[in-house]
């Protein structure tokens, strides 16, 4: 891992912060590289429940480094997409802990996490359209998923931000915390995750996230055949013996 992308590990949950602050941590091909790392750690270390992405000092990243895309330099990574993570999502939950701004590509990125939690004073925006550019790291396709699609359609036709509070009211963001503390409240949302069931947290945003394209009349055939994996578990025999033994689970993966 290099320096613009540093981990910590800590009771389930790995911190992933992009440090590159002078640039407002805008990705370049150093970050994608970084963060393509980090969601194949993600995976496949089953010591980690769950993931928080994060900048550093005060921004969250203000998207592609354009003087580095002038160059010829494009922060691709091949079968993951920009910043190595926004066509190939991690398979555990993601959650984005926000500070300062959330633009273009940085906006984008933050659409990809499975969660938000934002300091009051963040600002969101795709502002790709005002510099001749779309927002094609998935802005124009998952935002209108995640609010309501002529909302989406302004605010990639005009390229304007929205605050915290707006971005809360739409049901883009789940915590608005005070300015300085989106790690500390991400941090504790995602400790809520990693008491979980690793299996159970698993599969449920598999189902979460496939079933948005399925029909009334397969959705719950569908979901049978990803579940049932979960009722023949062994975390399912250990989370119902816990609670009936008034203890905390003891969790095994399998």
């Amino acid at each position: 891992m290099s320096d613009a992308v540093m981990t910590e590990i800590a009771d389930g949950v790995m911190t992933i912060t992009i440090n590159r602050p002078k640039a407002k941590n805008a990705i370049n091909l150093e970050v994608a590289k970084g963060v393509a790392a980090a969601m194949d750690e993600l995976d496949s270390n089953d010591s980690i429940q769950v993931a928080i992405l994060t900048g550093a000092e005060g921004t969250f990243c203000s998207g592609m480094d354009l003087k580095a895309f002038v160059s010829g330099e494009m922060p691709f990574i091949e079968g993951k997409g920009f910043a190595g993570l926004v066509e190939s999502l991690p398979k555990k939950p993601l959650i984005a802990a926000v500070e300062g701004f959330a633009l273009a590509g940085g906006f984008e990125i933050m659409l990809s996490c499975d969660l938000v939690v934002t300091a009051s004073n963040a600002r969101f925006g795709i502002p790709e359209a005002k510099r001749g550019l779309v927002a094609a790291a998935g802005g124009l396709m998952r935002l209108p998923r995640q609010i309501p699609p002529r909302i989406a359609m302004e605010l990639a036709l005009t390229g304007d931000f929205i605050d915290a509070e707006r971005a809360y009211e739409l049901g883009l963001i789940n915590r608005v915390v005070e300015p300085g503390t989106a790690l500390e409240g991400a941090k504790a949302l995602a400790q809520a995750i990693a008491a979980n069931g690793p299996l159970a947290v698993i599969k449920s945003k598999e189902v979460i996230l496939a079933s948005q394209d399925w029909s009334l009349d397969e959705m719950f055939g569908n979901q049978q055949k990803q579940v049932d994996v979960i009722f023949t578990s062994e975390d399912a025999i250990e989370g119902a013996t816990a609670f009936a033994e008034k203890r905390a689970p003891n969790w095994k993966g399998r």
